[in-house]
């Protein structure tokens, strides 16, 4: 078994799946700490992930391992995998290549309330 494997096992082990088989993923920027998204991950997803070192949730909506940067080519690398205290999420701190969101912003968290208002604070990025 590999060391990637073996620290799989122990953090699948450890972490507590909703009654879907899932765990919410932070994905974080490494070295700025912008938060890009959130997505979920499975026990299939965790083990993908730590044995490639680049990022692989599960999309809920297709019901099939989403490999990030598949389609767009925008992927992320994974730097450092983390879980709560709670054991019920996942912090993946990663090196982002290109936008982050489907929408081809930088980030996914886009929309904001200020001074009571939702305003876009974020604009696609043109490649």
């Amino acid at each position: 078994m590999t060391d990637a494997a073996a620290a799989a096992d122990k953090v699948i082990a450890a972490l507590r799946f909703n009654e879907a088989g899932l765990v919410p993923a932070i994905a974080q920027q490494h070295g700025t700490g912008a938060v890009l998204m959130l997505a979920w991950m499975n026990a299939e997803a965790i083990r993908e992930t730590l044995a490639s070192g680049r990022v692989c949730y599960w999309s809920r909506s297709r019901q099939s391992l989403w490999r990030k940067g598949e389609s767009s080519g925008h992927v992320q690398r994974l730097v450092e995998f983390r879980y709560d205290c709670d054991d019920d999420a996942v912090l993946l701190l990663v090196e982002q290549s290109g936008p982050a969101c489907h929408t081809n912003r930088p980030n996914c968290f886009f929309h904001a309330v200020r001074e009571g208002k939702v305003v876009v604070i974020s604009e696609p990025v043109v490649e």
